[in-house]
């Protein structure tokens, strides 16, 4: 159970860390990393964020590239959360990939398939037997 404080902190992190990534991918024509949560240990000394990359085909190679430069991301939201938070926490990212597994669960169904472009089923008529 993730308490207030906690809450606070994580949308404040993926506020900041959200700003930083636009910032940076600006230079990057076509490429897309957004923060879609931050989960914080109860210690306040770890932040999990979780980034969901477009396009997800170079999302392996940008994730270890931000990992790689975790504490030069850890820097710049330092310098933004300094009046806000004491400590920042240590940074580990991860990608989030929950609209792929959404969208694979879509292809599997068959999306193709609208339940709203099907006439509805009539209700099969009830059968009642008068004694």
């Amino acid at each position: 159970m993730e308490s207030t404080r906690q809450a606070k902190i994580a949308r404040l992190l993926q506020k900041e860390l959200s700003e930083i990534f636009r910032q940076q991918t600006a230079a990057m024509r076509g490429t897309l990393v957004s923060v879609s949560a931050v989960r914080v240990s109860p210690d306040l000394s770890v932040a999990k964020a979780y980034l969901s990359i477009f396009p997800s085909g170079k999302a392996k190679e940008i994730i270890d590239n931000i990992n790689k430069n975790a504490q030069t991301i850890r820097y710049e939201l330092a310098q933004k959360v300094r009046y806000q938070l004491r400590r920042t926490p240590e940074l580990s990212f991860f990608i989030d990939d929950s609209l792929d597994y959404i969208d694979n669960i879509d292809h599997l169904l068959g999306k193709d398939a609208h339940p709203a472009d099907q006439p509805a089923e009539k209700p099969a008529e009830e059968t009642t037997e008068n004694s």
